[in-house]
């Protein structure tokens, strides 16, 4: 099993699982660490535990409870890809309180929870800006719906809730230059990081992931636009770990290139034109 660690902020760790056993191989007993959500994204394998046999295939859901043996196979096919998100016990809770809930070993293939694989796959690819573990969170509260048949209760919002999430923005805006995620935005908060996520973006209209990296954006135009230091200065300046990611963030927002654009703030008619000219309609 090749492991890769996407994200690991203390109570949330997603990573991504290459598995290359064959039909050959001899399978053997391993342990749940943690309260798991993995999604299969490619291939197939058997999943038992606790006396229960499942066949796995894309789109499928495995669920792990921490000190639960299991046992994959690979009677039909070679290897399989997985994105697993790894929950602290008081994340797990605050999902699904029941322990039958994570001990649920596998769910099918369902829209409901397809969609938010192939979500939470794009957030880790960063070709969307949702946060991992947000998409992750929202991927097992989804899984413990569907388990237990039932639809969630709509948040309600009062105004202290209100209050908790500007501030929250507020705390997020002052320090998006600096490393943020959401398990630490939500102990400034006071809540849980998943009633957290669901408070913000039900105040607010956007997930405290989008708000940061939307804050990052803000500043970087302006300094593109005004600061003469290098796009790559830049980038780290306003919180970006990583230039690539930059660069696509901002492709994907401002539709051109952070050069194009500060271009265009130094007056480059062309690129002017060429932006008017999308926008108006022949």
């Amino acid at each position: 099993m090749l492991t890769s660690t996407i994200l690991a902020h203390g109570s949330i760790r997603v990573c991504d699982l290459c598995c290359t056993a064959t039909p050959g191989d001899i399978p053997f007993t391993e342990t749940h660490g943690a309260f798991s959500v993995s999604y299969v994204r490619s291939g197939t394998f058997g999943y038992r535990t606790r006396g229960r046999a499942y066949e796995l295939v894309a789109g499928s859901v495995l669920v792990g409870s921490p000190g639960d043996e299991y046992m994959c196979t690979h009677e039909h096919s070679h290897g399989d890809e997985c994105l697993s998100f790894q929950f602290a016990p008081e994340i797990a809770e605050s999902i699904g309180q029941r322990t039958e809930t994570w001990r649920a070993g596998a769910l099918p293939p369902v829209p409901e929870l397809v969609v938010l694989g192939e979500l939470a796959q794009a957030a880790a690819n960063g070709s969307c800006d949702l946060g991992t573990d947000e998409v992750g969170l929202l991927l097992a509260a989804r899984f413990a719906d569907v388990l237990l048949g039932r639809p969630r209760k709509a948040v309600n919002v009062g105004a202290r809730d209100r209050r908790r999430a500007v501030e929250a923005a507020l705390f997020v805006d002052a320090h998006a230059h600096e490393p943020l995620d959401l398990a630490s935005v939500a102990i400034e908060a006071g809540l849980s990081p998943f009633h957290f996520l669901r408070l913000f973006a039900k105040v607010l209209g956007v997930t405290p992931h989008q708000y940061l990296v939307r804050a990052r954006l803000r500043r970087a135009a302006r300094l593109l636009a005004e600061d003469a230091r290098s796009v790559t200065e830049i980038a780290y300046d306003v919180g970006f770990g990583d230039l690539s990611n930059f660069l696509r963030t901002f492709q994907r927002a401002a539709g051109v290139s952070p050069g194009r654009f500060r271009a265009a703030a130094r007056g480059d008619r062309k690129f002017l034109q060429e932006v008017i000219g999308r926008a108006v309609p022949e």
